[in-house]
C-alpha cells in the first residue's frame, strides 16, 4: 500500500470521525435544549452563592452536606419569598385589574370631576370613547385570563422547573471545580487568559444579581411599603411591578409611583399624594446611589449605555434570564476580544512571569 492511498484513507477516517462527533454533538444539542433555562438559572444561582459555599466547605469539610445547605439557603432567600409574592400576587390580581379598570374608566370620562374638562377637550380631536373601551377590553380579558387553568399550569410548570434548578445546583456546587477544569481545558486559550475570562464572568453575574435584582428587589419594597401604608390597593402586586421597571435601565419605579400619586391627588387625597410623590423621590429614586458603590463597586466595569443595550436585548433572547445573561455575554465577548486584540502583550507578559517566579502562576480557576 502506498502512502497516497494510506493518507486517502486517515483523511476519510478523520471525515468520517469529524462528522460523527458532530452528530453526536447536534443530537445532544436537542437533549439538552429543552433544560438550557435550567441550566442557566442554576449556574448564574451557584456563581452568585459560591462566596458562600465556599465558608460553609471550610467550616464542614462535606462537599455533600455543604451543597446540600448552600441549595437549602438558596431556597429559602430566594424560592420561599419568591413563592408567598407569587400566591400574594394570585390573590391580588384580579382586584386589583378591577380597581385599574374602574380608575381607567372614571379618568377617561367625559362626566369625571376632576378630569371631565380636560377630556372634553380632547374628545375634539381624539376618539377617547373608543380607546376608553379598547383598554377596558383588554383589561377585562386580561383578569379572565388570570382565573384559567392554564395560568395554574404554568404555575406548576415553574414549581416543576424550580425543582430541576435546584438538583443541578447541588452538582454544581458540589462539584463546582471539576466543571470549571473541564471547561477551562476545552477553551483554546493560555491558562491566564482562560483563568481572567472565568474571574470577570463571576465578577459581571455578581455585581449583576447584586447590584441590580437586590436593588430592584429593595426599591420595589419601598414602593410597596408607600403603597400599602397609604392604604392604596392590591400593594404587594404594584411593588412586583415597580421591582421589575426597576430592572430595566431608563425606566423605573417612577413609572407606578407617578401615576398612583396623581391618582390620589384627582380623588382628593393631596397629603398622600405629595408623601407618595415625595417617598419616591428622595428615598426610592435615591436608595440606588447609596446601595450601589456598597453592593458591587468596580466590579462590574460595563460602559452604561452597553449595559442598557445588553439588558434590553438579554431580554429579548434569554427572557427574565437575560438580565444577568446580557451583560455576563457582553462582558465574556470583551474578555475574548481583548485577549485576541493583545496576544502580544500576553505572551511577554507570561514570559516574563514564568522566568521571575513560575510557582506564582494561578493553578486554580475561580
Amino acid at each position: 500500500m502506498d502512502d497516497t492511498t494510506r493518507d486517502r484513507r486517515d483523511q476519510a477516517r478523520w471525515l468520517i470521525l469529524l462528522a460523527t462527533l458532530a452528530g453526536a454533538l447536534y443530537l445532544c444539542w436537542l437533549m439538552l435544549k429543552p433544560f438550557i433555562g435550567v441550566l442557566l438559572w442554576a449556574a448564574v444561582l451557584t456563581m452568585s452563592f459560591d462566596p458562600v459555599h465556599r465558608r460553609i466547605v471550610a467550616r464542614t469539610g462535606r462537599p455533600n452536606l455543604s451543597a446540600i445547605l448552600c441549595c437549602l439557603l438558596v431556597v429559602l432567600t430566594i424560592g420561599v419569598p419568591a413563592g408567598l409574592i407569587s400566591w400574594a400576587i394570585l390573590h391580588e390580581i384580579v382586584p386589583a385589574v378591577s380597581h385599574l379598570e374602574g380608575g381607567v374608566s372614571d379618568l377617561l370620562s367625559p362626566d369625571s370631576p376632576y378630569t371631565g374638562e380636560v377630556i372634553q377637550w380632547l374628545g375634539k380631536y381624539i376618539d377617547l370613547a373608543k380607546a376608553r373601551a379598547e383598554i377596558v377590553t383588554q383589561l377585562g380579558s386580561f383578569s379572565t385570563a388570570a382565573r384559567t387553568v392554564a395560568f395554574v399550569g404554568s404555575v406548576v410548570g415553574t414549581l416543576v422547573e424550580s425543582l430541576f434548578v435546584v438538583f443541578v445546583m447541588f452538582y454544581l456546587f458540589r462539584d463546582g471545580k471539576q466543571v470549571r477544569a473541564a471547561l477551562s481545558s476545552v477553551i483554546p486559550l493560555r491558562h491566564r487568559e482562560t483563568y481572567a475570562i472565568f474571574l470577570r464572568t463571576r465578577e459581571v453575574v455578581g455585581a449583576s444579581v447584586y447590584g441590580v435584582l437586590v436593588i430592584a428587589a429593595v426599591q420595589g419594597a419601598l414602593g410597596g411599603l408607600a403603597f400599602w401604608v397609604l392604604g392604596l390597593p392590591s400593594a404587594v402586586l404594584w411593588a412586583v411591578a415597580m421591582m421589575f421597571l426597576s430592572l430595566i435601565p431608563v425606566t423605573g419605579s417612577f413609572v407606578v409611583w407617578i401615576p398612583a400619586a396623581i391618582y390620589l391627588a384627582t380623588h382628593g387625597s393631596w397629603i398622600s399624594a405629595i408623601l407618595l410623590a415625595i417617598w419616591g423621590t428622595f428615598v426610592i429614586g435615591t436608595i440606588d446611589n447609596f446601595l450601589r458603590p456598597k453592593l458591587v463597586g468596580e466590579r462590574a466595569k460595563l460602559h452604561e449605555l452597553f449595559i442598557f443595550f445588553a439588558v434590553l436585548g438579554g431580554l429579548q433572547v434569554f427572557g427574565l434570564l437575560g438580565i444577568v445573561l446580557g451583560p455576563v455575554v457582553l462582558a465574556i465577548a470583551i474578555a475574548l476580544f481583548d485577549a485576541f486584540r493583545h496576544p502580544i502583550e500576553a505572551n511577554a507578559s507570561q514570559t516574563m512571569t514564568t522566568m521571575t517566579n513560575a510557582s506564582v502562576t494561578p493553578t486554580m480557576l475561580p
